[in-house]
């Protein structure tokens, strides 16, 4: 039988946004904030020659250019302040988780709580720009040895460092405020919104190709049969349970006794999402961004690195599925579903896997079980972002299309819904608690005085 919570979520209406004030501003704020980043994307760096960077990206748009715009909106094509987007934040974020589980220290602040978290936040904004000045200067001198800049020299490199570095630190700040003020997470919805902002002009772009007679008509049948079929892929593992059955002994509260009951402790298939697959991107695209802009001045090594690591190539392909994999267990073990804490929960509060004894033993059954469906998980994450990259080479799609940008939008897309319908919920209760208070109120209101004698 469904508990009341799950009847009122069977039963949420989502004509109740009109009355919630509250999530409506959320919304509107949220909304706000990613307008001011799409316009952001369009001011560009002083001392970019315009036409020169038009010819390039064109040239690269199949290619690695492709990726990089994508991740930023298409703010790296015009060469805009946020040309260097979010990821200069998510790469420093994974440097911080790393050393997080390695080096005690900052494994107890982290064990400190909302002290600690503040802490470790300071550390990543930090690291963030250090690495923001580190890819900000190195794409400076890459812009300088492509020729694409009006004159060349320290004054340049100043000016464009200074500049994005200052748009990754904004959008940064944007990110946390639309997490804490807004609705959704806000690193993951500025990805979102350059996303689908570049759908558009590749789809026109598709299109106008196949009409010219460039690309054939079973190849764009093929590509959107494949793009409905990911997407529904997508969506049915991202809700894929492994259900781990909770029971709950008898207990004694006071003078009274509560028989025991049974639940189950949801383990979801790819418990990380999205994460793997932005921070094995973000590390794709660390070094091939310098070499990408260079053009015929990248030196021996980097030329060797984007000759190998270009998308499509085996080793960009299997550098990614090591990536995605590393990433979805690591970030499972020590963010996402950390068994200690869960086992300590379950003993505290009495219940038990049947046939498990609670405590160390729990822990252990649960790292095998969550290691069993990571196998899943894990390979799911890897063929929903490699499938397309493999078939876009193979088939010469003249656009960048990825798996990673589907499973972006799509995940992003399902979590903000989630969020939505949690206020929608919270603010239903909130309605029911207020009427009862009334009614109460009414009853003592109309009962009479005692008389008196």
């Amino acid at each position: 039988m469904a508990s009341a919570a799950e009847q009122m979520a069977a039963n949420l209406s989502w004509s109740a946004l009109g009355k919630a004030t509250e999530l409506r501003q959320r919304i509107y704020f949220t909304i706000g904030l990613l307008v001011i980043y799409r316009l952001g994307t369009y001011i560009p760096v002083p001392g970019i020659d315009a036409e020169a960077l038009r010819n390039f990206m064109q040239n690269a748009g199949s290619g690695l250019g492709g990726i990089l715009s994508m991740f930023t909106g298409g703010a790296l094509g015009r060469m805009g302040i946020f040309a260097l987007g979010i990821m200069p934040y998510i790469s420093a974020s994974i440097i911080v988780q790393l050393l997080t589980a390695l080096v005690p220290m900052l494994e107890a602040m982290k064990k400190e709580g909302e002290q600690g978290r503040k802490k470790i936040n300071q550390i990543t904004r930090y690291a963030t720009v250090a690495l923001a000045l580190f890819q900000a200067y190195g794409l400076a001198r890459s812009i300088e040895a492509g020729g694409l800049a009006h004159e060349t020299g320290w004054f340049f490199v100043t000016s464009c460092v200074i500049t994005l570095v200052g748009g990754t630190m904004f959008l940064m700040w944007l990110g946390e405020q639309i997490t804490a003020r807004g609705i959704g997470n806000g690193v993951s919805l500025i990805i979102f919104v350059g996303i689908v902002a570049e759908i558009p002009a590749a789809l026109a772009q598709f299109l106008a190709q196949g009409r010219a007679g460039a690309i054939s008509t079973p190849v764009i049948l093929l590509v959107i049969v494949m793009i409905v079929a990911v997407i529904a892929f997508v969506v049915f593992m991202e809700r894929a349970l492994r259900k781990i059955h909770i029971q709950y002994p008898r207990r004694q509260v006071g003078m009274k006794i509560y028989d025991g009951g049974s639940s189950h402790l949801p383990v979801k298939v790819n418990p990380a999402g999205v994460i793997p697959a932005i921070f094995a991107s973000s590390l794709l695209l660390l070094p091939t961004t310098i070499s990408t802009f260079s053009g015929a001045q990248t030196g021996p090594v980097m030329s060797t690195i984007l000759a190998y690591f270009g998308p499509g190539q085996p080793l960009y392909l299997l550098f990614f599925t090591a990536m995605i994999v590393f990433f979805s267990y690591f970030y499972t073990a020590n963010v996402a579903f950390k068994s200690d804490d869960v086992a300590d929960n379950l003993k505290n509060q009495g219940g038990f896997i049947p046939g498990i004894r609670p405590g160390k033993k729990t822990e252990d059954y649960l790292d095998y079980v969550v290691a069993r469906v990571l196998v899943l998980g894990s390979a799911y994450l890897a063929a929903v972002c490699l499938m397309p990259e493999i078939l876009r080479s193979q088939l010469s799609i003249p656009f960048y299309f990825g798996g990673t940008s589907v499973l972006i939008v799509v995940s992003v897309t399902m979590d903000t819904i989630n969020q939505v319908q949690s206020h929608l919920l919270a603010h239903q209760y909130e309605g029911l608690i207020e009427r009862s208070q009334l009614r109460g109120r009414k009853k003592t209101a109309t009962r009479k005085a005692p008389t008196r004698r």
